[in-house]
């Protein structure tokens, strides 16, 4: 066992995102009953950090990305009121989310922000970063799609995060397209270049969500993200309780409480699912080629409506590069490879 980089006691903080990756599984329908009975599972089983609304974040709930069945301060209640320990926190994605949108959370009852950027445009998150903390938020930033730079210039993005004040910065495996020791060396490079706390975010696309988190935790990362059930985008994110278990038996103090944590993923989170979280086809493909989790059904879809195979579409989208809000992309490649052009509905330019 060894000691990982500024934590020799071995002390984890899992922060679980089933209310808001896990959003994605089910289309964005948990009830505020939903939401309330799950956030009180993992307030008993001593988690500290809940995030919640919609599944692509804060202010997403729209013809785009889906209607969600509540609206994010209705779901930030919920879960404010549910709770008597653990912070709710919400994503804002600055281009999706406004302030005006977080001040309404903040009404609601947040305490924590996580503001989400492309791992290549930390200058996008200085406003929302900033003027959160003079709100007094605790402030998490995410790296998205951090796969796509080297672990040097990874560290230098995040060096911009922190110098706006994030309290957490996370290095995120937006694709499930990191295995362990890429996830390892890119929480090794922001260590040595940042004085705020890393975290890291993982999806399950080759199946190494666990193991990747257990490497960047060896490498430095304290906090680390996870959802009961593994719900989350295309085959879904770390799974929480089976994190809580993974890094107890690796000798971490995660201050959870396991069998609480498989109490609410069985008798709460699993009668919701409408089917397993699993590495399907289009799943492991969409992190082959290192594409955005939330790929997953708008690519599934097209494939159908134009028939092309899914696998096909999500390896083109993978070369040409695209990041999360090219979802547009998802027609034009799937059109190209059929050979015709897609023509849009009058309906639709009205």
């Amino acid at each position: 066992m060894t000691t990982p980089p500024n934590n020799p006691d071995r002390k984890i903080t899992l922060v679980d995102t089933t209310l808001r990756d896990g959003m994605s599984s089910v289309s964005h329908q948990f009830t505020t009953d939903n939401v309330a009975a799950i956030a009180a599972g993992l307030d008993r089983a001593g988690v500290s950090t809940i995030e919640v609304a919609h599944g692509i974040g804060l202010g997403a709930s729209s013809i785009q990305y889906g209607f969600a069945a509540a609206t994010d301060p209705e779901y930030v209640r919920a879960a404010v009121g549910a709770v008597d320990n653990a912070d709710i926190a919400v994503l804002y994605v600055p281009g999706i989310a406004t302030l005006g949108e977080l001040q309404g959370a903040i009404d609601a009852g947040i305490k924590t922000v996580r503001v989400a950027v492309h791992c290549t445009e930390a200058d996008c998150g200085q406003q929302p970063i900033e003027w959160a903390k003079e709100q007094g938020l605790t402030v998490m930033t995410f790296l998205m799609m951090s796969h796509k730079l080297e672990a040097e210039a990874l560290a230098e993005q995040a060096a911009k995060l922190d110098s706006y004040g994030a309290d957490v910065v996370y290095v995120v495996d937006s694709a499930g397209a990191m295995v362990p020791d890429q996830a390892g060396a890119r929480v090794a490079a922001l260590r040595s270049a940042i004085k705020a706390d890393i975290g890291f975010h993982a999806h399950n696309n080759l199946g190494v969500g666990i193991a990747n988190a257990l490497s960047a935790a060896e490498n430095g990362a304290t906090f680390i993200d996870g959802s009961l059930r593994g719900l989350g985008a295309s085959a879904g994110n770390a799974q929480t309780e089976v994190l809580a278990a993974a890094f107890e038996r690796a000798g971490w103090d995660t201050g959870v409480d396991l069998f609480e944590l498989i109490d609410t993923a069985e008798h709460v989170v699993a009668p919701l699912m409408k089917e397993p979280q699993i590495v399907d086809e289009t799943a492991l493909v969409l992190g082959y080629a290192g594409v955005y989790s939330t790929f997953f059904h708008p690519t599934k879809r097209a494939a159908k409506k134009f028939g092309v195979p899914t696998r096909e579409i999500l390896l083109e989208l993978g070369r040409r590069g695209v990041i999360g809000g090219q979802e547009d992309m998802i027609i034009d490649v799937a059109s190209e490879l059929a050979g015709r052009t897609y023509e849009i509905p009058e309906a639709a330019t009205v």
